[in-house]
């Protein structure tokens, strides 16, 4: 698959993002979750992906079945403030 550099741009943007869950990265890209790792390893220096793969693993916001009903959004309301 070939991606242009505002998609892989955004697919990292949505790595990061805590609230962001792995299955909106793949029903927007197509990638699931093994892929975006993949793709991450492959786009990051080695120390920031093992930083990312520690701030993201075992954590529950980046999978939509593990996610508490309460997360009702994939951002902070403070990320997208209005200037």
């Amino acid at each position: 698959m070939r991606l242009s550099k505002e998609s892989e741009s955004r697919i990292i943007e949505m790595a990061w993002e805590d609230r962001t869950t792995f299955e909106a990265i793949e029903l927007q890209f197509g990638l699931n979750e093994s892929e975006v790792i993949s793709f991450m390893r492959s786009q990051l220096k080695l120390g920031s992906f093992k930083l990312w793969r520690s701030r993201v693993a075992g954590r529950s916001t980046k999978h939509l079945k593990r996610r508490s009903l309460d997360v009702s959004r994939g951002y902070c309301p403070t990320q997208y403030k209005q200037r």
